[in-house]
């Protein structure tokens, strides 16, 4: 488990609770599986690491914070964010190269914008990345219900390959933390 690290990424109150953009879809079940992920996490000693988009919010309002229900404790790392890829101009990609991270288990918000463009980033970047597939969620828009955009990113992002890496989407129940990429290289 040592190469594999986990990204919570924009699990903040005023995306997962509302008003202005959430409530998310399946809200209680969503965070109870981000949760349960973080815990086996820490659980393996897998790195936390949580990604907060500064967009969300004022510093100093409610909506702005990490949900209280997945709160970081003190030796998670939180990586603050301006664009929809946690990568790009942050110190994410140093702090993953420092702990030798190869695996990246992606749980957050919202599934169409930085869950899908942090995960696609990442492959090109050198990583596996494992989308848990019941372990991130998004809010209707003016086509599709948040369950069709959950139900076609679980689906399109499946086997989704950059040069040599890729992403595979897995349930929270299985063994998410085995870098089980390695098997089909």
């Amino acid at each position: 488990m040592s190469n594999t690290a986990l990204l919570v990424i924009d699990a903040q109150v005023g995306i997962i609770d509302g008003p202005s953009i959430g409530p998310v879809y399946k809200k209680e079940q969503v965070l109870g599986v981000m949760k349960s992920v973080i815990e086996k996490a820490r659980e393996l000693k897998v790195p936390v690491i949580y990604i907060q988009d500064l967009d969300v919010g004022s510093e100093n309002l409610e909506d702005h914070h990490i949900h209280p229900d997945i709160f970081p404790l003190p030796d998670d790392l939180i990586v603050k964010k301006t664009a929809t890829n946690a990568f790009y101009q942050t110190e994410l990609q140093d702090r993953l190269q420092v702990l030798e991270v190869e695996h990246l288990v992606v749980i957050g918000v919202k599934t169409e914008y930085c869950v899908d463009t942090t995960s696609r980033g990442a492959t090109v970047l050198g990583y596996d990345v494992t989308l848990i597939a019941d372990g991130h969620s998004t809010t209707d828009n003016k086509v599709l219900t948040a369950e069709q955009i959950i139900a076609h990113h679980n689906r399109n992002l499946h086997g989704l390959d950059n040069v040599s890496h890729f992403i595979l989407v897995r349930e929270s129940s299985e063994n998410i933390f085995e870098h089980k990429h390695l098997e089909y290289k």
